[in-house]
């Protein structure tokens, strides 16, 4: 009897803990049972250690204790390449570091075909980095980043493919040359800015004397102008002057040549000589005069002495019935050719000389002297 409570008590704490392990074994197979798998994930099973497939996001029931699950990340994903020492194809070292772009496109294959994609495809992206910088030169690789980086993401797709990884994009961060490399190129960088400023400062010399014999050229053409428009103003005058003292004299007729006589006369009577000889035309002219003046026969027969007309070749010769039209084509040239010196003036001024028309103006320049010149002769010759 004194036992028997001792044994009851023993019974009942075997079937507690029972119990007890029956609860943490249930719970520990539901835990095993159930995978809860994330929205970007998949997650490769095993069963026994064969693959049985992916589990998709959600909550997914597999067998439990037996059962093992791979994680996938179906984001796109960015990995670092360590920097990498290579030699250019012209003999320069120089390092480098990259950084590649990558996406799981297939899970199975990424689990199966590879053991760790991430490490497989960082090898895979160093050694390839490394081949292209070492066949190209030293300029290549600073300057032509998307070649390499076209080249290196070329290099990848083939074998990546075929572990379910596909690479979507390769930069490459910097390309560093080996500092005595460096200090040459800033040495030639600063030759070259230097003959580049020696080469401007030339081009602008050169630009200045040209703007500047531009200039005198178009000087002179206007100093020519100029000197031809003094000069056809000139002969204006002249021919106007000629004119101008031709009808003048048309008015005057015989009657000035008798008053120049009759001037002569008093010069020559003011002299020592006692003794004087003139011309018959001059004592007739004297005679008509005076015979005028004192109301002779001349004026009886109602003729007095009126001024002479010229005859009809003279008048056509120095033009005297047209004197009204010369005088105004004259002044009509005048006025075209003193407008069209302005305006070449203003042209120059503004800096946009036309050279065709300067060309022009000399060659009319010399042509007018040319004819000048022939006038001359002719009037000489007519003499």
């Amino acid at each position: 009897m004194y036992y028997y409570p001792v044994t009851l008590q023993l019974s009942a704490l075997g079937f507690g803990l029972v119990g007890l392990f029956v609860l943490a074994l249930a719970v520990v197979t539901v835990w095993q049972m159930v995978r809860f798998v994330d929205a970007y994930d998949k997650q490769a099973l095993t069963v026994f250690g064969e693959y049985r497939g992916l589990l998709e996001p959600g909550i997914n029931f597999i067998p439990p204790f037996v059962s093992r699950t791979y994680p996938f990340d179906m984001r796109t994903q960015t990995m670092d390449v360590p920097r990498q020492e290579a030699i250019t194809r012209d003999n320069s070292p120089v390092t480098a570091d990259a950084v590649v772009y990558l996406r799981v496109m297939d899970a199975k294959k990424a689990f199966l075909e590879v053991e760790d994609y991430k490490t497989a495809v960082s090898n895979l992206a160093q050694t390839t980095l490394r081949a292209v910088i070492g066949d190209m030169e030293l300029d290549d690789t600073l300057n032509k980043r998307q070649e390499i980086n076209a080249r290196i993401r070329k290099e990848l797709d083939e074998p990546t493919d075929e572990w379910g990884i596909r690479v979507e994009s390769v930069e490459v961060r910097e390309v560093n040359p080996s500092q005595e490399v460096q200090h040459a190129m800033e040495q030639q960088t600063g030759a070259e800015r230097r003959r580049r400023a020696t080469i401007l400062e030339a081009q602008g010399e050169r630009r200045s004397a040209v703007e500047k014999a531009e200039g005198d050229k178009q000087s002179n053409i206007i100093k020519a102008q100029g000197e031809k428009q003094s000069q056809i103003l000139e002969a204006q005058g002249d021919s106007i002057s000629t004119v101008l003292r031709a009808r003048s004299a048309e008015s005057m007729g015989e009657r000035a040549i008798i008053d120049k006589g009759m001037e002569t006369l008093e010069a020559i009577g003011q002299g020592e000589s006692t003794t004087f000889v003139l011309p018959q035309e001059l004592t007739a002219l004297v005679g008509r005069y005076g015979k005028h003046l004192t109301g002779s026969d001349v004026a009886a027969n109602g003729h007095g002495l009126d001024s002479l007309g010229f005859d009809a070749e003279t008048r056509e010769l120095i033009g005297l019935d047209d004197i009204t039209e010369i005088l105004g084509e004259i002044d009509k040239a005048a006025e075209m050719d003193i407008e069209e010196l302005e305006q070449q003036a203003k042209a120059v001024k503004d800096g946009n000389p036309n050279a065709e028309r300067a060309n022009e103006t000399v060659e009319e320049v010399n042509e007018d002297e040319r004819e000048t010149k022939s006038e001359e002769q002719t009037s000489v010759s007519s003499s």
